[in-house]
């Protein structure tokens, strides 16, 4: 019999582990400008790497597949070696071992497919399609393209003010965004490669925190054009385009079906996620520049006609986001007791908060909205909350700081359960949801589809009230009705947001792409006002009043990344006040002395200029 050992902690293979590791790092974070041939050429180098040799398809095809690559690239191929590719690809798919040649040779056949016109590009020209290059990780990854390597330095600086006009250069929400935004900037942060991505939300709320973004002075306007633009929405989209088209000299009519401005953000996020007075700072900075009037409590279609707005106006913008609750199509979906997530925020976002005491909540959904009725169930005094989902928690499409948030205040995740029929009592109150076990299926869309675990019975959570959380829904048929396109409900435009086939109508944000982020909303409204311009026969630039500082040199010491702290759960989980804790000057400044200044220092030197994403 043959001895067996301890593993050995120091070990080849585990001295291996830690490059892995830095090597996995700098595979998450590939900066944003890359030329996609030599991305695929990357990866083939690393199955490669991996190769056991046992099987020729693998040892053999992968280097070949290789060497083909780099005839593309150094221009020594011609358009016939595509198809070589291709069918050596195949063969090595249909016959490898194991994952590392048969999956090497998908991922092949996959990027000859997508990115055909780039490797066409380089067999033909001996160079990528168009203008590749490197940009800012974080301001690329930003759907707003705010300076953010800019306000950072601002921050660092103590000038606030500042750090808020160059923000407000793209995105006049700063603060919505400091409380509530997904920061996808972080994603790609080049400070990965030496720790941990740079709190940026985290520095944009400690500047509101410390200057609220109504006491910063707005640009001055341009001079009056005599055009007037209409808004329909007052959401984040329907706010930025304002905001942009009055700095433009244009005046702004906003149609706002509700008594207060912001949409979504108002009506959408409870007040312990984001404070209503904060959002309030942002509302009354874009309002002071002066050429905005709001028309509140006019929901256009129903008090006034999508006809007689358009007629009154040199162009419509329509941002009517998507404030309706979808609906399941379930037995018993009659019953008493069932709510629309969506509509029991929009009441408590209006002051109405219902009174759960002593009552069983069931919240349907996997999503943020569904993490939100959750949260605010609880806050208004559930015994049980508990949220069922068809897939795993993994597969959630909730932020994982709101999903662990809500379980750490209570909320118990049953997942994995698809809703199968509503049980009623003799009354006609919702009693209990019945779900069906689900098991793991084939990926689509990015996710295992969930599909019936057959020989797991039918299950029952008993509840008092049921909460539908399974997505948002577009009031489009007043808007359809006067002639705009729309598929299931979402307004089809091109890219800078114009109808086609109606000249002076865009639209953009939640209705033009379905349910979304603020910040990509933001970003619509950016580019509506855009092309408004362009259509009334302006060219607007408008200035900033502040510039990007000079960078010092970058502090490339590992340092721990500094977390916005939250309130105790115990204590949060009994009211509605802000959960998040602010951070402290020290934190502020030590988080800002770790950002490497890629604008300067990295690849946004070679562009010349901060304005180089935005142009």
């Amino acid at each position: 019999m043959s001895k067996i050992y301890l593993a050995d902690p120091n070990s080849e293979d585990v001295r291996i582990e830690h490059f892995l590791s830095k090597f996995s790092v700098k595979t998450k974070i590939y900066p944003p400008g890359i030329c996609p041939v030599t991305v695929q050429l990357a990866l083939l180098q690393a199955s490669k790497s991996q190769t056991c040799g046992k099987c020729v398809p693998c040892r053999d095809g992968l280097r070949q597949l290789e060497s083909m690559f780099y005839h593309i690239l150094t221009g020594k191929a011609d358009v016939a070696i595509l198809d070589e590719m291709k069918e050596l690809a195949e063969m090595i798919r249909d016959s490898a071992d194991c994952a590392i040649g048969y999956q090497a040779a998908i991922e092949v056949l996959e990027g000859l497919e997508t990115f055909r016109e780039e490797y066409i590009s380089y067999i033909e020209t001996g160079a990528s399609s168009g203008a590749k290059e490197q940009q800012i990780p974080c301001t690329a990854m930003c759907p707003a393209h705010v300076d953010i390597p800019g306000y950072i330095a601002y921050v660092g600086r103590g000038d606030y003010a500042s750090a808020i006009n160059l923000i407000r250069k793209n995105n006049p929400l700063p603060t919505a965004c400091a409380m509530i935004c997904e920061h996808p900037c972080e994603e790609r942060c080049r400070r990965n490669l030496i720790d941990d991505a740079i709190n940026i939300r985290g520095l944009k709320k400690y500047a509101v925190d410390q200057t609220p973004a109504d006491r910063v002075q707005v640009p001055r306007p341009n001079p009056l054009t005599g055009k007037r633009v209409a808004v329909i929405g007052g959401g984040p989209c329907g706010l930025t385009a304002a905001y942009f088209l009055s700095l433009m000299g244009h005046k702004v009519t906003i149609f706002e079906g509700k008594e207060h401005l912001g949409g979504m953000l108002m009506y959408g996020i409870p007040n312990y996620r984001f404070p209503k007075d904060r959002l309030d700072e942002d509302i009354n900075a874009i309002l002071s520049t002066g050429n905005i009037e709001v028309k509140y409590n006019t929901q256009v279609g129903r008090d006034i006609s999508v006809e007689e707005v358009r007629a009154g106006y040199d162009a419509m913008l329509v941002a009517i986001g998507a404030q309706a609750g979808k609906k399941l199509r379930l037995e018993g979906m009659d019953a008493k007791n069932i709510f629309s997530a969506v509509e029991m925020l929009d009441g408590i976002g209006r002051g109405i908060r219902p009174d759960y005491s002593g009552k069983t909540v069931a919240v349907i959904g996997g999503g943020n909205v569904a993490m939100d009725a959750a949260r605010s169930a609880l806050r208004c005094n559930a015994a049980d909350v508990r949220i069922v989902y068809r897939r795993r928690r993994e597969d959630m499409t909730a932020l994982a700081s709101e999903i662990e948030s809500a379980v750490m205040e209570g909320v118990e995740l049953i997942t994995l359960q698809a809703p199968s029929w509503i049980e009623k009592d003799a009354e006609g109150n919702c009693s209990a949801l019945w779900v069906k076990p689900q098991m793991t299926g084939p990926y689509r869309d990015g996710r295992p589809s969930p599909v019936d675990a057959v020989s797991k019975p039918e299950q029952r959570i008993p509840c008092d009230i049921l909460l539908i959380a399974v997505g948002q829904d577009i009031v489009s048929e007043p808007f359809e009705a006067f002639g705009m396109p729309a598929k299931r409900r979402v307004f089809q435009s091109g890219r800078d947001t114009s109808v086609e086939s109606m000249p002076g109508v865009f639209v953009g944000g939640d209705c033009a792409t379905g349910p979304a982020t603020a910040i990509r909303a933001i970003a619509a409204g950016r580019v509506a006002a855009n092309a408004i311009d362009d259509y009334l026969g302006y060219h607007h630039k408008l200035s900033c009043v502040v510039s990007a500082p000079e960078a010092k040199p970058n502090n490339r010491i590992p340092t721990g990344r500094v977390n916005i702290q939250e309130r105790p759960a115990y204590l949060r989980k009994q009211d509605f006040e802000a959960v998040e804790c602010p951070m402290s000057p020290e934190e502020a400044q030590q988080e800002c002395s770790r950002c490497l200044r890629c604008d300067v220092f990295g690849c946004g030197k070679l562009e010349g200029a901060h304005n180089a994403v935005d142009e």
